[in-house]
């Protein structure tokens, strides 16, 4: 049943790919005056493409988002916890971002993209066994919440006598993220809430079916607002081409030059089908009940491109007040 747009919360993507650190520390302080709920941080070791042209450390950015900020509920979005970093070291990450952030900090993760996680010469694997340690290092994450000295020898992961003494007073909620059948399921069975990147109903019925029934719900939505339409879809095809990209290349490409010789292929078509773009108000309320009719009840817009303030101004009076 679809729910009404008053029962959506509307958050802020902060895009680490295209932003420096103070930048995004900026946005979030900017967002939250805007009147958005919520925001995810992107964590990423490299931009999709080379003219996104950022990628800072997201803990280090998550800190001055802390003391930016006092509202603003922060998650990141999302955290790849098994290969590039130890989920011993991820738990004591997130552990302390909860502290900084009290009440306020939710920790989104998944299973990853070879486009970061392959920069320690470990090898890719398939998508099953990225599910497996994902669960088990959620598992990981969770026993090391609970402060006590904690070991695991898993099929992944090997933890000995290790003890977080920096916790939040309450473990932060975990929400995974999903894209298919499989990992939807995972997340219904192990997240505390669904975070996914399209208005898919058969994804949230899934995660329902598995475990998630109640659950928080969230989805990305991804815009270039512009004055002119096209010179949105000219930014939105320069900047955010990977839009246009189908199938398994976002896990699977290495390198940004791989995503940029892909994106040779992407048309402005294509873009115009996965990024709402230019300054018509009905197209962006659309958008956004979309996700609401197939059942998400969280939302948050990534602007693409440099221009955020206007972003942040369209928002303000065109779109937030349809939704509060």
């Amino acid at each position: 049943m679809a729910r009404t747009s008053g029962s959506v919360r509307l958050g802020y993507a902060l895009s680490s790919e295209e932003h420096g650190p103070l930048d995004l520390v900026a946005q979030a302080q900017r967002a939250e005056e805007s009147g958005f709920a919520f925001a995810l941080i992107s964590d990423h070791f490299h931009p999709w493409v080379g003219t996104q042209g950022q990628s800072p450390f997201v803990w280090s950015v998550l800190g001055g988002i802390a003391v930016r900020t006092e509202r603003l509920r922060v998650g990141t979005g999302v955290t790849c916890p098994t290969i590039r970093v130890h989920p011993a070291i991820v738990a004591q990450a997130a552990a302390t971002a909860a502290s900084m952030l009290p009440g306020r900090f939710f920790f989104g993760v998944g299973t990853g993209e070879n486009l970061n996680e392959h920069i320690l010469g470990d090898r890719w694997p398939p998508a099953f066994v990225r599910r497996e340690m994902l669960r088990e290092a959620v598992e990981v994450i969770r026993e090391l919440w609970r402060g006590e000295l904690t070991s695991h020898r898993g099929a992944h992961f090997t933890v000995e006598n290790a003890r977080l003494y920096t916790l939040p007073d309450r473990p932060p909620e975990i929400m995974v993220a999903a894209g298919g059948r499989e990992a939807t399921e995972l997340a219904g069975q192990i997240g505390d809430g669904l975070v996914a990147t399209a208005p898919d109903d058969e994804l949230v019925s899934t995660f329902n079916d598995a475990g998630g029934e109640g659950k928080p719900t969230f989805a990305q939505l991804t815009v270039c607002w512009a004055e002119d339409e096209d010179d949105a879809v000219s930014t939105a095809l320069e900047v955010w081409p990977n839009a246009g990209l189908r199938g398994t290349l976002n896990q699977e490409l290495p390198l940004p030059s791989h995503f940029e010789q892909a994106a040779q292929m992407v048309s402005r078509d294509d873009i115009t089908k996965s990024v709402v773009c230019g300054p018509d108000q009905e197209q962006h309320r659309a958008a956004i009940q979309g996700y609401i009719d197939a059942g998400f009840d969280h939302v948050y817009v990534h602007q693409v491109g440099r221009d955020q303030d206007g972003f942040f101004r369209f928002y303000e009076r065109e779109i937030l007040p349809s939704f509060s």
